[in-house]
């Protein structure tokens, strides 16, 4: 694993990046809070057939905030991660993304889709604001207080803020989520601050993906879906079924996950990984 920093628009960005560059290379999109780290246990799996390059988005890990919170939109957001590929010299890649990485990830390819070769969503994407019926008010306030919480110790933190109830963990993923960590007077604070998360929300209201979907081109894009909590069940069959009708993404449902699928089953995404960008199925990413 190396992890380095590049400067794109007067401002650095920390890539963490596995593999060589002889590789395939899939690129790897974060969710909301999270890091570059949160695909370390695939990665890790993967390192002898891909590169895999995963970028701290900003306001996220080591990578600082937009000053604009306009620039959370959809349209320059994505016009910037392109930019950082250029950087890179990533001309064609495989997308992993999770969570509202995979809402960034769909809307790149309006614009970018000669430049991706195959999709792969991690229980995200779907999610449109509309559907789940929460005000944008509501939601600001409620991230604006979560991502400003604090704990008194590491376990704590482990335990309240990176790991859900009964989740499997291991040592990768404990190296993940010191990541999430940013100390600050003696207490252990999550590392992306409220006013990056209400910005975020902000602009995933503004661009609903209800609203860009029609647009995707069709691509190959496959979701895997997270199933708990089971209440959710049937807004969620309701908002995969729309991404489905809109873009013809295939849809695979992973019993006994919740929404840090990668984490609770990275087993299944890294077969899927191997299954759908198989040397037999791959297309160049030079």
């Amino acid at each position: 694993m190396k992890r380095y920093t590049i400067t794109c628009q007067h401002q650095s960005v920390h890539i963490t990046e596995w593999g060589n560059k002889h590789l395939p290379t899939i690129v790897c999109l974060h969710g909301l809070g999270s890091t570059s780290l949160s695909f370390i246990e695939i990665a890790e799996a993967l390192a002898d057939e891909f590169r895999l390059i995963a970028i701290d988005l900003p306001g996220h890990g080591k990578t600082p905030a937009f000053s604009d919170p306009l620039h959370y939109r959809m349209k320059p957001f994505t016009d910037w991660i392109d930019e950082v590929l250029h950087i890179l010299d990533i001309k064609r890649f495989y997308a992993l993304s999770h969570s509202w990485g995979s809402v960034l990830s769909l809307y790149y390819l309006i614009e970018h889709a000669n430049r991706v070769l195959s999709t792969i969503l991690i229980d995200g994407g779907y999610h449109s604001k509309r559907l789940y019926g929460r005000s944008v008010e509501e939601e600001v306030a409620f991230y604006e207080q979560d991502f400003e919480d604090s704990v008194s110790t590491w376990n704590e933190f482990l335990n309240i803020a990176v790991y859900a109830p009964n989740a499997r963990r291991s040592p990768s993923l404990d190296q993940a989520g010191a990541d999430l960590l940013r100390m600050d007077e003696e207490r252990f604070h999550w590392h992306a601050r409220g006013e990056t998360a209400a910005a975020i929300v902000r602009a995933l209201h503004h661009d609903d993906v209800l609203d860009f979907l029609p647009d995707v081109p069709p691509v190959d894009i496959q979701l895997y879906v997270a199933t708990l909590p089971l209440d959710q069940a049937p807004i969620r069959q309701q908002a995969t079924n729309l991404l489905h009708k809109m873009t013809q993404a295939t849809i695979h449902h992973v019993p006994g996950t919740g929404h840090m699928l990668h984490w609770d089953r990275p087993d299944v995404i890294i077969e899927a990984i191997r299954h759908h960008w198989s040397p037999g199925k791959r297309l160049s990413s030079a």
